[in-house]
């Protein structure tokens, strides 16, 4: 599977030198976990997440005597730049799904811009994503494998699905074998496949 294939188009996108609270307000308003940030030719230059912004956003409360006054003299961020992380991750949409996943889950980030060849966000893969994908329900599975074997015009072969392993009866050749695991095992929402 792609990134192509479950990630979300046309993604929100905040431009550099952009003010701190109109990022806050896009990740407010869209309800997403981070920004790909823009200079001026649509490049991406950054990503600032929830995190890069909330984290000097609340200052302590004055009635608190914990912190002392060091934190109080440190002056707030005004624009996405002075908390952006400047070299982000990045995917592309033709990279393994796989590949995406595990950079999200070795580095803890929820959600990767998904640049084209000229470095131009055109969408986003999170977490959230992933996990909607995989959750898909079976009859939909069996439906789109079933689907995409009889349009590539292989023999009456029988699909089944349960909890997102597809169970394929009737491959017989070696190349019927291979056609029918890689076409099954492309489709959203399938775990494993399994030829009976």
């Amino acid at each position: 599977m792609f990134v192509k294939d479950v990630m979300t188009e046309n993604p929100v996108t905040v431009e550099a030198g952009a003010s701190f609270k109109t990022g806050l307000r896009l990740l407010a308003r869209y309800g997403v976990t981070s920004l790909p940030v823009v200079a001026t030719d649509g490049r991406i230059c950054g990503v600032v997440s929830e995190s890069d912004l909330i984290r000097e956003s609340i200052r302590p409360d004055p009635r608190m005597d914990v912190w002392l006054t060091e934190r109080e003299t440190i002056a707030p961020p005004h624009t996405v730049d002075e908390v952006l992380t400047a070299h982000p991750i990045v995917v592309h949409p033709e990279d393994d799904l796989a590949v995406a996943v595990e950079l999200m889950t070795s580095t803890r980030v929820k959600s990767l811009p998904v640049v084209d060849h000229h470095d131009r966000p055109i969408g986003m893969v999170s977490r959230s994503d992933v996990v909607r994908s995989l959750a898909r329900a079976d009859t939909d599975i069996e439906g789109q494998v079933d689907d995409l074997l009889r349009t590539l015009g292989g023999p009456d072969w029988l699909v089944e699905v349960n909890d997102g392993i597809v169970e394929i009866s009737g491959p017989a050749s070696p190349g019927e074998l291979h056609l029918a695991r890689a076409v099954a095992g492309m489709v959203p929402g399938v775990i494993d496949v399994r030829i009976v």
